[in-house]
């Protein structure tokens, strides 16, 4: 059960030294009850106090890293029950399946290849490979699962019940840090074991949500503290019941047993869907085609992003078709949805042009104006940081319709001739072609 403000308030040293950086005691504690700090910033807490408050001071779900370097995915971590509170802050790791009796592994490995798409800007697709050992032989399984990481690159969940199976695999992976799956009332001490020797994060399943929870408790006070948990529910109006259940348990009433991220399995992508929005942190499917998975990566996105915080371009010189020196040069911000909407006009015109996308905190064209984080100052320090004099020689810069009062002022800072485009987007490829064509 978790603590409150007094229960953690009597168990601190009630100097009031303010070196926690909180006014007194009391307003340290009541935000350590609150999440919104932690015990280590009191120095001077008692051995004794730092044991019995440990619990209070972690965060209500713990955060579990599975793979290592690039390719890694974190999972859980998540603060609220819903995105509009604040945000969610690790997106459901998407893991496709594959059996180790598969009978074409290159032609699968090639088509999960594939299985990447660019998005508003950024790369999405799938971050994971779950090898189910249905074959039923250590050797075999321990194989597949070696060659699925040497040529895809992407962390393993490793799929079988037998721990004889799973420490085979691990004798070649455990350095790749993958998620073994599962341990349950029959194997969790050998499974335990296994997770604690090779130091990886470890699924525990029970047959319900008690007795998952109840596993869940044995194995971390057995040593292993990265758990995923399977709640054994396979029906989607129960798993998003069981799943929500315990996200409020271990959210809102701080139940460490239920604070790990859930793991879930889909069939189909109305399935899938459903199980991103509530709440797996690691989803396996059977999908593997690009109809398939192209949705799932997309609305995942949709629920992962901050609403808080619009989606940004990287800041720079993009080139649109193949431009030369004497290729038109236009300038936008980098809000993701101006620069979707303008590259597109820009190819629609069949003129090769380069496209000059300014820093201004990921707002759009006249917000950006508005709040004097787009202006000639700025696109003048971009235009050197991307060094544009070297790749056009005409010296001319098309700017915005909506901002053209600053043509002035960044004609004065750059020395260049400042065109003012359409307003509207949609006007480009008639500028392109025929204002441009005269005075280019």
């Amino acid at each position: 059960m978790a603590l409150s403000g007094l229960d953690i308030y009597k168990n601190l040293p009630k100097t009031n030294c303010k070196k926690c950086g909180f006014p007194t005691c009391l307003a340290f504690a009541m935000a350590l009850a609150g999440k919104k700090t932690e015990l280590s910033k009191c120095p001077d807490v008692s051995e004794q106090a730092k044991q019995l408050l440990e619990s209070a001071s972690l965060p209500p779900m713990a955060t579990i890293t599975i793979g290592e370097g690039d390719r890694k995915v974190e999972v859980g971590g998540e603060t609220v029950l819903f995105r509009h509170e604040k945000t969610f802050f690790h997106p459901t790791a998407i893991a496709v399946s594959i059996s180790d009796n598969e009978q074409n592994l290159s032609a699968k490995i090639e088509r999960i290849k594939k299985l990447n798409f660019e998005r508003v800007g950024m790369m999405v697709g799938v971050d994971m490979i779950a090898v189910k050992n249905e074959t039923n032989n250590a050797e075999k399984f321990a194989s597949v699962s070696k060659e699925l990481s040497e040529k895809t690159g992407l962390p393993l969940v490793l799929i079988s019940e037998n721990p004889v199976a799973i420490d085979e695999a691990l004798k070649n992976l455990s350095q790749k840090r993958p998620l073994i799956y599962c341990a349950n009332e029959k194997n969790s001490e050998q499974m335990t074991a296994l997770a604690k020797k090779y130091n990886i994060p470890l699924c525990v399943c029970g047959k319900n949500i008690e007795e998952t929870a109840a596993l869940s408790q044995k194995v971390s006070s057995a040593g292993v503290k990265d758990i995923v948990l399977d709640l054994s529910c396979r029906d989607v109006s129960k798993c998003v019941q069981d799943f929500t259940q315990a996200r409020r348990f271990a959210l809102k009433k701080n139940f460490r047993p239920l604070g790990y991220p859930l793991i879930a399995f889909a069939n189909d992508a109305f399935e899938a869907s459903t199980y991103i929005v509530k709440y797996a942190g690691v989803l396996v499917v059977e999908m593997d085609k690009v109809e398939e998975i192209l949705p799932l990566v997309t609305l995942r996105l949709n629920i992962y992003t901050d609403p808080q915080k619009p989606i940004m371009m990287e800041p720079k010189l993009y080139s649109i078709g193949t431009p030369d020196d004497k290729s038109p040069l236009l300038v936008t911000t980098n809000f993701s949805l101006t620069f979707f909407t303008v590259s597109p006009e820009i190819e629609n015109s069949k003129i090769p042009a380069w496209l000059l996308v300014c820093d201004a905190e990921g707002m759009s064209v006249l917000t950006a104006w508005a709040a004097d984080k787009f202006n000639a100052e700025i696109v003048d320090t971009w235009m050197k940081k991307t060094e544009v004099a070297n790749k056009v020689s005409h010296k001319k810069i098309i700017i915005p319709g909506y901002v053209s009062v600053m043509s002035g002022k960044l004609e004065d800072t750059t020395g260049w001739q400042v065109l003012v485009g359409p307003k509207e987007a949609s006007g480009i490829p008639k500028y392109l072609k025929t204002v441009w064509k005269q005075n280019g």
